[in-house]
């Protein structure tokens, strides 16, 4: 049966450690006056912290601070934060996070970069480079966004997140630059562009020996794009933020196209054509070097392995045998290549010689990359999977990678969704592989109301296959009982999905802190 606990309590009751979601329940309840993503977050180290689960916890995705203090000075950091521009609220233009790093004194300026955009797929893609750059000894500083679980995830130092001490630490260092920003422009900066220049202050204290960014949003008025890197990367490409960005792939990638900057290498995975013609045009303007999936470099081979994938890649330097990735699916191994691309020409591969990397540290590199909430394992019996697909695009990619990867005889879907995304979009491309879905709702203000959402899934689905659980908890609870409806060993299974969000709650809801 469920590890998760049944009895929520009432409201009379005091909450206890033995009743965890009780806690949870209260300390996002007591966190009115934060961002809500930062407020569930919080809650949820917390509550896992009261249950004693520290042995389960993984280094990439770090728990709240066990010193009360320090517990207390960081959320006090991400409240003043939470108090700033949401990422969703953007004005777009790099003149303020411009304006920060001038008076820092461009930090960003003291190390290379590889800068990384697209739709789908930067963030493994920034964790394989990191890993790559650190096999050959050299010190990185990683920038990604979202976070899974802690905001101190999004800046990593030597593929780990800082700690919670350094990053009040970064962020008190820079407080009074970003005051005197804010007075100075017509809005204050956003939390995403703070977040950035701190990043970059970090990176630079270090020192690293190169900094690994994905872009927020877009590229040209992306907050990152204050830095000039020698090696511009775009995944994927497909329809995301199309209010923001452009109705088809080709308007996307014109913003996108904004990080490749003069006499750069520009590595491209497989792009829809419109996409491809836009990238390209722009290379050939700033006279900055292509290398494409497909052609330069791309995935030879790839067979299905225990706990991943055995891959061969052909680089800019020649090819790369038996390369054991334990990460699943097609996407990923696609994502491999790409970054050994990158990896290559930072080092000058295919351009200031010929000799490939050393085909041991290569091989090292990805037998170690993680990517927390990407297709992840966090329970046996039954098998419960997190995915963070929350646009088409992604959905497809996840349900082949399920398809090939799992023996279920039976995948029940647990799908909480933010209103802004193309959900229907999301739930056809589930459809084909979940007998029924739970429909559900994370504790973000961005979210789609449940009820909302199994309206879509009702015409999508039809409505003997939808269960709605506006709780999480109970969602969780139902998806499992459902698959195990047909016995222990039937090969029943739970696929949670549709949001960052809702994949970094469930991690903690299970345990996974």
């Amino acid at each position: 049966m469920s590890d998760l606990p049944s009895n929520h309590g009432s409201e009379s009751d005091e909450p206890s450690p033995s009743d965890p979601l009780g806690l949870f329940d209260e300390i996002v309840a007591e966190e009115t006056d934060r961002d809500p993503d930062l407020a569930v977050i919080a809650a949820g180290s917390r509550t896992l912290r009261t249950q004693g689960d520290t042995d389960q916890q993984q280094p990439d995705v770090p728990a709240r601070p066990t010193d009360p203090e320090v517990d207390k000075a960081l959320r006090e950091v991400e409240a003043e934060l939470a108090s700033r521009w949401g990422e969703t609220k953007l004005e777009p233009s790099v003149s303020r996070i411009a304006a920060l790093v001038d008076v820092l004194g461009e930090p960003q300026r003291a190390y290379p970069s590889i800068h990384i955009t697209g739709t789908n797929g930067k963030t493994s893609t920034a964790r394989m480079i990191e890993a790559l750059l650190g096999a050959f000894d050299l010190r990185t500083g990683r920038y990604t966004s979202p976070h899974v679980q802690s905001i101190t995830e999004r800046i990593s130092l030597d593929g780990a997140p800082i700690s919670a001490e350094r990053f009040i630490e970064t962020y008190n260092d820079i407080r009074p630059y970003v005051e005197m920003v804010d007075g100075q422009q017509e809005y204050r900066l956003s939390f995403f562009e703070v977040l950035t220049g701190m990043a970059y202050a970090a990176f630079a204290d270090a020192p690293v020996d190169v900094a690994v960014v994905e872009v927020g949003m877009g590229g040209s008025w992306d907050a990152t794009n204050v830095i000039d890197a020698d090696v511009a990367v775009v995944t994927p490409i497909d329809l995301d933020h199309t209010d923001r960005l452009g109705e088809t792939p080709g308007e996307i990638a014109a913003e996108k196209s904004g990080i490749v900057k003069q006499d750069a290498t520009v590595i491209l995975a497989q792009q829809p054509v419109d996409a491809a013609q836009v990238l390209l045009k722009k290379a050939v303007e700033v006279s900055a070097t292509v290398a494409r999936e497909g052609l330069e470099f791309g995935v030879v081979a790839r067979q299905v392995a225990v706990g991943g994938q055995l891959l061969t890649l052909r680089g800019l330097g020649g090819e790369y045998e038996e390369v054991f990735l334990p990460l699943h699916g097609a996407y990923q191994a696609h994502n491999a290549a790409v970054a050994l691309a990158a990896v290559e020409a930072f080092f000058g591969v295919g351009s200031a010689h010929t000799q490939g990397l050393d085909i041991d540290n290569v091989r090292k590199a990805f037998a170690s990359v993680t990517t927390p909430g990407r297709l992840e394992v966090v329970r046996r019996s039954p098998t419960v999977v997190l995915d963070a697909a929350h646009n088409p695009a992604g959905a497809r990619a996840t349900a082949e990678a399920v398809s090939e990867v799992f023996d279920f005889s039976r995948l029940i879907g647990v799908v909480g969704a933010s209103g802004d995304k193309n959900v229907r979009g999301l739930l056809e491309a589930f459809e084909p592989i979940f007998a029924e879905v739970v429909v559900t709702q994370n504790s973000s203000h961005r979210a789609m109301d449940a009820d909302e959402l199994a309206g879509i899934a009702v015409e999508v689905f039809g409505e003997d296959r939808v269960q709605v659980e506006p709780r999480l908890d109970d969602a969780l609870e139902a998806a499992i009982t459902l698959a195990e409806e047909e016995g222990e060993y039937a090969g029943g299974g739970v696929l949670v999905t549709g949001s960052v969000i809702t994949v970094g709650e469930a991690r903690l809801l299970l345990g996974r802190g």
